[in-house]
């Protein structure tokens, strides 16, 4: 098996010992089983996304609340959403797939010798997509992955029995955190004296109840298109690609029977989730699989873990790009589902489709083993070299 996190032990065939279960060393509940976390993710009243609250001390834990669409709930959480729900639609997704293939296609044109798919495809393509959409310039790339390198590369699993180490990991993220929101700030500063048609701009000049986002707002909702908006699509793509390589029966399928390459994408998702994990917050005391939990209590909901849950998909270890139905929570679920999906999924299905048009051959360099990202909370790879002759 891949050389992925320790943490993630059902990725090598290992099964939980319960759905839910409390970790005493790190202070929270787990939650593993499918039917447990479609449970939770679609009751936000029951288990909040305000999961901030239950860390009063940590340094401007409050102001990172503000505008953030990842701690909020309904109604402020929809009322924000709905702000910016127009760019995402089908249709308006669908409209951008010519620029997407353009995209991918002037990428690999760029390919040498030494093909590796992050680099020279799977971060940057997404990341163009986003910044033209949100208005920033796409050029800044690199800044944009030193942010993420920095905020997703602590590869030791979040513990709420080491207050020094939370402490520490936080001002570790500060300094990213602090560059990316100033960032941004000087971006939606511009939009308010210049207004372009981007999302920057439907943000700055949104109204929610009759009042305009504060700059601390736009720039939290902001950055989370900006991150989101991006690293979801670069480790689906590297991911999708290692699968079809690692299941030679199915790659092949997919090659001969392009129709197909939909189905791959959304199997990818469940086969190597990309946030393997999500938080959620007990609200008041709670029963769930069977188990009792008290009130302001942590969850951490593992979506990839539950997407290898035998009783919600037979031969659950085994990637089959022909699995039907698949109700895979690689994108969530409930009011939080992937506002992005359509436009990552639509990414994905265009650029394996160009990719496997250019290089027929396409397959991993056998000699050059995939490296993963360190973070257990993320299952993505990191660097994935092909050969395509």
């Amino acid at each position: 098996m891949w050389n992925t996190h320790p943490q993630q032990f059902w990725l090598r065939g290992e099964r939980p010992g319960q759905p839910v279960a409390y970790d005493e060393e790190l202070g929270y509940w787990n939650v593993y089983g499918h039917p447990e976390a479609t449970e939770v993710l679609g009751d936000w009243a029951r288990f909040s996304s305000d999961t901030a609250r239950l860390f009063p001390a940590l340094p401007e834990a409050a102001t990172m609340r503000e505008g953030n669409l990842i701690q909020m709930d309904p109604p402020d959480h929809r009322k924000l959403r709905n702000l910016v729900g127009r760019a995402f639609t089908p249709k308006v997704v669908a409209d951008l797939e010519p620029r997407i293939a353009a995209l991918t296609g002037e990428l690999l044109d760029g390919v040498g010798d030494d093909f590796e798919l992050v680099r020279d495809l799977a971060y940057p393509l997404p990341v163009i997509v986003i910044a033209d959409l949100l208005g920033v310039p796409s050029g800044d790339r690199e800044l944009f992955k030193s942010w993420g390198d920095r905020l997703f590369e602590n590869a030791n699993q979040f513990s709420l029995k080491d207050d020094e180490r939370i402490l520490a990991e936080f001002e570790n993220q500060g300094e990213a955190l602090s560059e990316m929101f100033d960032y941004l700030g000087g971006h939606a500063a511009e939009r308010r004296r210049a207004p372009r048609e981007d999302l920057l701009t439907s943000l700055v000049e949104a109204e929610v109840d009759g009042q305009r986002l504060s700059d601390v707002e736009v720039v939290n909702f902001a950055s989370v298109l900006l991150l989101a908006g991006h690293i979801t699509t670069t480790m689906l793509l590297g991911n999708t690609v290692l699968c079809l390589d690692a299941h030679p029966d199915q790659f092949e399928l997919v090659r001969r029977e392009r129709d197909r390459v939909p189905a791959a994408v959304e199997e990818s998702l469940r086969f190597l989730t990309p946030f393997a994990a999500l938080a959620r917050a007990t609200a008041a005391p709670q029963v769930l699989g069977g188990v009792e939990i008290p009130a302001d209590q942590l969850l951490m909901i593992w979506l990839a873990a539950a997407n290898r849950d035998h009783r919600a998909f037979p031969d659950a270890d085994s990637f089959d790009v022909g699995r039907d139905p698949n109700p895979h929570l690689g994108l969530g679920r409930g009011v939080h589902f992937c506002l992005g999906a359509p436009l990552a999924r639509l990414e994905g299905r265009v650029a394996l489709n160009v990719l496997l048009d250019r290089f027929p051959r396409l397959r991993v360099d056998p000699d050059r083993e995939p490296t993963f990202l360190p973070s257990p909370n993320l299952t993505g790879v990191r660097s994935l070299h092909l050969l395509t002759r």
